[in-house]
């Protein structure tokens, strides 16, 4: 069982596998709280890495610009996924071209 570390609102903000003092509690993982902290850190996890992907698509693209690099350098299936990636951003862009609000509407 983890022990949890909480915030001075008795909100938990980690986890730890040894005590963290006198005010350590210990609950089981399946705790509703335990479960919720765990699934909220998923979800910032899974954002960072989204975030982090455009940034490293970026950078290969900034390299292959400046001549670093060179596209066919890369694994294969580094450049399909890539190739992929900028397919469907330019798709979703176009389509967010095409939307209108009623607001925009002359």
């Amino acid at each position: 069982m983890p022990y949890i570390v909480r915030d001075k609102n008795g909100r938990i903000t980690g986890l730890s596998e040894e005590s963290q003092g006198a005010e350590s509690e210990q609950l089981d993982l399946s705790h509703p709280e335990v479960e919720a902290f765990l699934e909220a850190a998923k979800d910032q996890l899974s954002s960072s890495d989204t975030e982090t992907i455009r940034v490293i698509e970026d950078l290969v693209d900034l390299l292959i610009q400046k001549k670093v690099i060179v596209l066919t350098d890369l694994p294969l299936a580094a450049r399909r996924k890539l190739s992929e990636r900028q397919r469907m951003r330019s798709e979703l862009n176009v389509l967010g071209n095409l939307m209108v609000d009623e607001e925009d509407i002359l």
